[in-house]
C-alpha cells in the first residue's frame, strides 16, 4: 500500500516559482558564493507564509499506523471467532436424537455418552470419561392435565430444591433459573437451572426440565460437574442447554 502522507516533497512547484520570483527581484544581489544563507533564509520565510497547514495525517503519521495495528488485532480476534464457532458448531453435531416411542418423548443425546441401567430411571446416559455428568428421564403417571394445574416454574423450582436439600448427601443446593417455552402442540414446558454441592458428586450443576402429557410427569435431569477443579465453560454450557431445549413430548402411536 502506498501512503501518500509519508514523504512531503520540499520542491513544490507553487512554492518554487515563489521563491524564484522574490530572489530574481532582489536588488543588488550579493555574489553566488555570498548568496546562500540568503536563498536559505528567503525560502524558508516564503514557504512558511505560502503554504496550507498540514493535515492530520502529514502531522502525525503515526496515528494511522496505530489504526492500522487496531486493525490488524480486530483481524486477529475475529479469526479467532471463527475459528471458535466452527469448533463449537463441529461438537453441537456430535449430539444426536432419541426417542422413546412407548414412553412418549423424545431428546438430544451426546453420540458418546452410553446407557446404563439404573433403578427408578427410564433411561439414563453418562459420560464415558465421567460417570458423574449425565443425562436422565424419569416418566411418572399424574392425576394432572398440565404443569399449571400444579403450579408455576418458580413454585416447582422451589419443590425440586427442597427434594434436593432432604437428600443426606447434599450440603447445599441453589436455583439460579427458571422458565417456561412452549413445546410440541402448544405443551407446556417448565426448565430449570440449579446448582449442588454434595458428598458424593462434588459440586455439580443441573439443568431440569419437565411437562404433563397424557396423565404422565416427563423429569429430565442433566447433570455436569462445576468444581474449581473442573468448571463448566460456555462451550460446554451451551452443548447442554442443547439436550436442554430438545425435550419434549412425541405423539402417540
Amino acid at each position: 500500500m502506498a501512503l501518500c502522507w509519508i514523504s512531503v516533497s520540499p520542491s513544490n512547484p507553487h512554492h518554487n516559482s515563489i521563491i524564484i520570483q522574490n530572489l530574481s527581484t532582489t536588488p543588488s544581489s550579493p555574489p553566488p558564493h555570498k548568496r546562500k544563507p540568503a536563498q536559505i533564509t528567503t525560502s524558508v520565510s516564503t514557504f512558511a507564509s505560502s503554504s496550507k497547514p498540514f493535515t492530520e495525517s502529514e502531522r502525525y503519521p503515526v496515528v494511522v499506523s496505530k489504526r492500522l495495528v487496531n486493525f490488524s488485532i480486530v483481524g486477529a480476534v475475529l479469526s479467532r471467532f471463527l475459528i471458535f464457532s466452527k469448533a463449537l458448531a463441529s461438537q453441537l453435531l456430535e449430539l444426536q436424537q432419541y426417542t422413546d416411542p412407548k414412553e412418549g418423548f423424545t431428546l438430544f443425546i451426546p453420540s458418546s455418552w452410553i446407557k446404563v441401567e439404573k433403578a427408578g430411571a427410564t433411561v439414563l446416559f453418562e459420560d464415558t470419561n465421567k460417570k458423574s455428568n449425565n443425562v436422565g428421564v424419569v416418566v411418572n403417571p399424574t392425576r394432572i392435565s398440565s404443569l399449571g394445574e400444579y403450579g408455576t416454574p418458580q413454585f416447582v423450582a422451589d419443590k425440586l430444591i427442597q427434594a434436593e436439600r432432604r437428600k443426606e448427601s447434599t450440603k447445599e443446593a441453589e436455583v439460579i433459573a427458571f422458565s417456561e417455552r412452549s413445546g410440541h402442540g402448544g405443551l407446556q414446558v417448565y426448565e430449570f437451572e440449579y446448582k449442588v454441592d454434595s458428598t458424593r458428586g462434588g459440586l455439580k450443576r443441573v439443568f431440569s426440565a419437565a411437562f404433563v402429557a397424557s396423565k404422565k410427569l416427563y423429569l429430565l435431569n442433566i447433570a455436569h460437574s462445576d468444581g474449581l477443579d473442573d468448571p463448566l465453560d460456555m462451550e460446554r454450557r451451551m452443548f447442554l442447554e442443547q439436550i436442554l431445549h430438545s425435550f419434549d413430548a412425541v405423539p402417540a402411536t
